[in-house]
């Protein structure tokens, strides 16, 4: 554990941050640290991390599953942390469609030439963006883990309400503008590290990431982002191909989550035919995987036995 925590703060010696160019020429920030050369490897893993997240908030566990032989690669959301912004609104998260991260998604897996099985790990925005590529057969992963994902936005009143709610407002200016003034979600006291994590330190890992690369911070999403979210879910949860899916997934929901709604991806994993669904009580709010030592450890735990039994290690080599 305290090996992995050395990473928390620090981009490793071993791994390469590099710009990945989606087909539109699109500059996405890219992540890549090879498999360790001491162990035997296991294959590749692919995360992709949450809206307005960057891959560093995840470094700690990347060492985690990189010690077990794993490939890590991830890269930043187009429009958000390090992969530019697609409106002049200063660091609002913007996007005009949510076909984009699916199309951005397809392909840099299309291009991801690696050995051994690849797997794939999303987080929140980034299992929403994932578990879409998947049912749609963008992607053709092994496994695919989800972690909080966002299946569903919480609302007053509910997804329906709360989709005409902004499908209203973004009308009333422009659409690109941000939909609401800091923290992550509008018209709540809470603070915004309740509703991430009860792990102080780890949450200021994350502040001292934004201090540290501040034109990689992103705020509150724009309108149009925020209307495409309602849309993209609610087709999603409605999508007949999640029944149809036979790639295994694992879904790892945090019921007491004050981000997204944990009742719509609970409904979703009823339909996917081959889940392997964990739940987590009022002991972890939205970023499970950086929640305290035992809920953090629990998760982790899983992830690691689904994945060794849906995507074996890759044989020993023959000298």
């Amino acid at each position: 554990m305290a090996a992995h925590a050395l990473y928390r703060r620090a981009i490793p010696a071993a791994a390469t941050i590099t710009r990945w160019p989606a087909p539109d020429g699109w500059a996405h920030r890219r992540f890549d640290w090879p498999a360790p050369g001491n162990v035997r490897p296991r294959g590749a893993m692919l995360f992709q991390t949450g809206r307005g997240d960057v891959f560093e908030k995840y470094l700690e566990v990347f060492a985690h599953w990189h010690v077990r032989g794993w490939a890590i690669a991830a890269f930043d959301w187009r429009g958000q942390a390090g992969s530019g912004r697609c409106t002049p609104a200063g660091d609002c998260g913007h996007i005009d469609r949510f076909e984009d991260y699916v199309d951005d998604l397809a392909a840099f897996w299309a291009g991801w030439d690696v050995p051994g099985p690849r797997v794939m790990v999303g987080h929140s925005m980034g299992g929403h963006i994932a578990l879409r590529a998947l049912v749609s057969r963008r992607i053709d992963p092994a496994a695919c883990v989800l972690v909080a994902p966002m299946l569903g936005l919480r609302a007053p009143g509910g997804a329906r309400v709360g989709e005409l709610a902004a499908r209203a407002l973004a009308a009333m200016g422009d659409p690109m503008r941000p939909a609401w003034r800091g923290n992550e979600r509008p018209h709540t006291l809470r603070s915004r590290e309740s509703m991430l994590t009860h792990d102080p330190a780890r949450y200021a890992d994350e502040l001292w990431w934004s201090a540290a690369n501040p034109t990689h911070r992103t705020g509150p999403p724009s309108w149009r982002w925020l209307v495409d979210a309602f849309r993209s879910t609610r087709e999603l949860r409605a999508d007949p191909a999640l029944a149809t899916t036979a790639t295994p997934v694992q879904m790892l929901v945090a019921e007491a989550d004050a981000l997204v709604d944990p009742a719509a991806a609970l409904a979703v994993a009823a339909r996917l035919p081959d889940v392997d669904l964990h739940r987590f009580g009022p002991e972890s709010a939205h970023e499970i995987l950086r929640e305290a030592d035992p809920v953090r450890a629990r998760a982790i735990a899983a992830i690691d036995a689904f994945l060794d039994a849906q995507a074996p290690a890759m044989p020993p080599v023959r000298a």
